[in-house]
């Protein structure tokens, strides 16, 4: 299944330290950490629904792929794969044995978008944040999915937080400092948050992330399934630092390269210290809906989990941008075209829970 065309056809540079700038003033503030802030474990999701995944041979790949980036994630931090019981013997013959089971049934694979999302504070507690996951607008099915987070935290023992916002935490993108980035596409939109204004929906946010400051660019509505997430295009790295996967020659006639342009030029404007990486040309996967993303990436404890397209020369200048923003990292590079297909990438399909 395509993401983009189930619309269409109407379906640090060093490591921060985990206690950021909210927390230090506020101490019982809770606030997002930044990924590159030390994990206690990683979430993901098994993908297991027919009706989404409807080619048996393909959702076989689909869940090989899923499986190979938990174990390279293993080999750096504890992972923790949510499925339910009756679908873990299929799992287990493709995951390493590091990679631990939790009796969470799920549908998708989509854990940055329907995973809980963890906050902290200077107090050294932990709540889950709630970011209520609505299968992207209703437009995919998510009674098991939209239960996650609530679940998760069950099995914790954790507290959810209400925030009133809905959506998916791979639509925004947070330094763990007080900054957030978002495009209005993913969230101020009437398949999410009906009736509710950018600066409603911007107030809930920065509560939702513990945050105070938020960068926001247009994106682009209703062209894909997640109406373009930021993840897919720009990444913090560290505080006042992104790094944006750009076209070389940009088609001024493709919508997505327009806001690709214009998130660009806003974070210039806002000050932000922005990197830009190409985009892959010469890729194994040539549909022009294919996410080719370099900045789909994760960073996990001493490592950074990223996609290889097949260009040999986009690969290792996209490598080089990520050990010059994780410096001290192992960058593991992996085949994830069957997620490109669906319209996502590595740190879509994952969900950290950062350590205290």
């Amino acid at each position: 299944m395509n993401r983009r065309r189930l619309i269409q056809a109407g379906v640090a540079l060093g490591s921060s330290g985990l206690l950021g700038r909210a927390s230090a003033q506020e101490p019982k503030r809770f606030f997002v950490p930044a990924e590159e802030a030390r994990h206690q474990r990683t979430f993901m999701q098994w993908p297991v629904n027919r009706t989404v995944h409807p080619d048996r041979e393909y959702l076989g790949m689909t869940q090989q792929v899923i499986a190979d980036i938990a174990n390279a994630i293993s080999e750096f931090e504890p992972v923790v794969m949510l499925a339910a019981a009756d679908d873990h013997p299929g799992a287990r013959r493709k995951l390493s044995r590091s990679v631990e089971l939790w009796d969470v049934p799920t549908e998708d694979l989509w854990c940055r978008d329907a995973g809980p999302l963890f906050v902290v504070n200077g107090a050294g507690e932990m709540a889950i944040s709630q970011v209520q996951f609505n299968g992207w607008g209703n437009k995919q099915v998510h009674r098991r999915d939209g239960q996650i987070a609530r679940r998760v935290a069950e099995r914790l023992g954790m507290q959810v937080l209400p925030t009133g916002v809905i959506g998916e935490a791979g639509g925004v993108e947070q330094d763990g400092h007080g900054l957030l980035m978002a495009h209005e596409s993913s969230w101020v939109n009437d398949n999410r948050n009906p009736g509710l204004t950018r600066d409603q929906i911007e107030r809930r946010l920065l509560q939702a992330y513990g945050a105070d400051r938020m960068i926001w660019s247009e994106g682009v509505w209703g062209e894909d399934i997640t109406d373009y997430h930021i993840d897919s295009l720009a990444r913090f790295t560290g505080p006042g630092r992104v790094l944006i996967n750009l076209p070389d020659e940009p088609d001024m006639n493709d919508s997505y390269h327009v806001a690709a342009l214009d998130t660009h030029d806003r974070l210039v404007e806002a000050g932000m210290d922005v990197d830009v990486i190409p985009e892959p040309i010469r890729r194994r996967v040539k549909a022009l809906d294919f996410v080719a993303s370099y900045a789909n990436y994760y960073v996990c404890n001493g490592g950074v989990i990223a996609a290889q397209f097949g260009d040999r020369e986009t690969d290792a200048i996209a490598v080089d941008a990520l050990r010059r923003h994780y410096p001290g990292r192992e960058v593991v590079t992996l085949n994830v075209d069957p997620l490109g297909e669906m319209g996502g990438g590595i740190h879509c399909a994952t969900q950290q829970m950062p350590a205290v």
